[in-house]
């Protein structure tokens, strides 16, 4: 496995040893002593997957409290997928970073604890995956404006379809600071 580090600490993509010939591929999505080895040592408890449309954006979102970190991945079509730093007091609060995942580059992106995560459908559709490392905590779902000017994101689509959720979202600077991830060092 290759693990590509991105601007913001402990946000990486990870791309995994694919094994193809002519009847098709195998990888290994998830190994613990592997993902250990590139200091990611992740224990998940919930895994999600959902299909969306092209169009369709999904985010920014997050939990606080009871954190969620993600290890996402495409297994059919193509997405872009975004992590933005939301933890108070970080050097990198408010940046974000992207990696375009799909189900020909195999790619998994992973999203640490403190960091709002969303992503837009490149494709005609795309099956997108979740692994988690905390349960959904309802009362704990939270979410951040996609197209907030301050995060300056460059989305690749302008005029998303978006969950009422999504559309009502508050900007990171309306957040109350009790509702946000505090760095720690």
């Amino acid at each position: 496995m290759k693990r590509i580090d991105t601007d913001l600490p402990g946000v990486c993509v990870l791309e995994p040893k694919v094994f193809g010939d002519t009847r098709g591929f195998f990888y290994e999505s998830y190994n613990r002593d592997t993902f250990a080895a590139q200091g990611l040592a992740l224990d998940f408890v919930q895994s999600n997957v959902s299909r969306s449309a092209r169009g369709v954006l999904r985010g920014l979102h997050y939990q606080w409290p009871n954190p969620q970190g993600k290890l996402v991945s495409v297994l059919e079509g193509e997405v872009y997928d975004v992590a933005v730093d939301i933890r108070r007091g970080s050097p990198t609060y408010g940046r974000w970073a992207a990696a375009v995942l799909s189900a020909e580059n195999h790619r998994h992106f992973w999203i640490p604890e403190g960091f709002a995560h969303g992503f837009c459908v490149l494709s005609e559709h795309a099956t997108f995956t979740y692994q988690c490392t905390a349960l959904y905590d309802a009362k704990a779902d939270a979410s951040i404006r996609w197209n907030d000017a301050a995060l300056g994101i460059d989305w690749p689509i302008s005029e998303p379809q978006l969950s009422d959720k999504d559309q009502r979202a508050p900007l990171l600077a309306d957040v109350p600071s009790d509702r946000l991830p505090v760095f720690e060092k």
